[in-house]
């Protein structure tokens, strides 16, 4: 993979998407970025609008994905992804979760190109096997409000599962654990960009439930890193990415509050329901498959995103 690829990243504009195709660019290849800015900003890939190696094209890839010419890889990251933007779109999200998963694949099939479904931790629902293992099915509600993303991401396996049997379509699949960093937005509901956004306005931290639910905490550029090894190599996965530190939420407060130097106190809010008790991965497939694990500690991962929300006021309304 060292000559110029050219890949299509679905979702491109996203949080995920926009630091896949930075360091793609930045490796010098050829990415086209696919979004319909549902959550995806095209301010999250605007430093990158100026390369002939990168183009933005606005698209709904539930209803077509209208790229031409040779493709190398198609990477899927196209979908509502934090719990408040699920539940805001939840048909949308069932739609890409399955159509959109299903044109990425016709695409890779096409163009004899690899293709990556980025899945989530998610499928494992609120585990009853701790840490969780590929070969874990999971302990998901169908039916609860969860269940849009959960089982879209679920479908959108099996579909990815059906072309490689099917068709022999060259697939990986990747669960992608709790990430963050750069870029993401300040209220799409998830705990760290809630703690920082609070912490930084010195407004009560919201904790939901007593804080004793636990999460694993990947920064985002150890998982892009991840993600870019499954790409490039022969395995169908599904394989863990994520950062087996694991922390209660209320200590993950906790820890921000102090590495803000701030005054706010927290609260406690009601737990949502079906929200998971404890989640970390177990990566020894992809330590010993991918030769990847995290390099970024949670700390100096935290000081890297606290910092960019102080120097983005007027993405972070701070």
């Amino acid at each position: 993979m060292s000559k110029q690829q050219r890949y299509v990243v679905m979702g491109g504009a996203g949080f995920l998407g926009s630091h896949l195709c930075e360091r793609l660019v930045g490796e010098g290849h050829e990415v086209v970025a696919v979004d319909n800015f549902i959550t995806g900003s095209a301010s999250n890939v605007a430093h990158l609008a100026g390369t002939p190696l990168f183009s933005l094209v606005e698209a709904d890839v539930s209803v077509s994905l209208p790229v031409e010419g040779q493709v190398d890889a198609v990477l899927n990251f196209a979908s509502p992804a934090s719990p408040v933007d699920y539940l805001e779109h939840p048909i949308e999200t069932l739609h890409v979760g399955s159509l959109g998963t299903m044109n990425g694949l016709e695409l890779a099939r096409a163009q004899g190109a690899r293709f990556i479904m980025a899945s989530t931790s998610e499928v494992y629902g609120d585990p009853q096997i701790h840490p969780q293992t590929e070969d874990y099915w999971g302990h998901v509600n169908p039916v609860g409000p969860r269940s849009v993303y959960d089982e879209a991401k679920r479908f959108s396996e099996a579909l990815v599962t059906g072309y490689r049997t099917t068709y022999g379509t060259d697939t990986g699949i990747v669960r992608i654990f709790n990430t963050f960093g750069p870029r993401m937005r300040p209220n799409d509901g998830r705990a760290i960009p809630n703690f920082v956004r609070q912490s930084l306005r010195g407004d009560p931290i919201t904790i939901a439930g007593d804080g004793s639910q636990t999460r694993s905490i990947c920064y985002v550029d150890d998982l892009v890193t991840g993600i870019l090894a499954l790409t490039r190599s022969s395995l169908a996965g599904p394989v863990n990415i994520g950062n087996p530190h694991e922390i209660s939420m209320l200590e993950l407060a906790q820890w921000i509050v102090k590495l803000v130097g701030s005054s706010s106190e927290t609260v406690h809010i009601e737990r949502p329901v079906d929200d998971p008790t404890v989640r970390r991965p177990d990566i020894t497939l992809a330590q010993r498959e991918l030769g990847w694990e995290p390099e970024v500690s949670a700390d100096e991962g935290l000081r890297r995103t606290i910092e960019w929300f102080r120097e983005h006021p007027e993405v972070t309304g701070l």
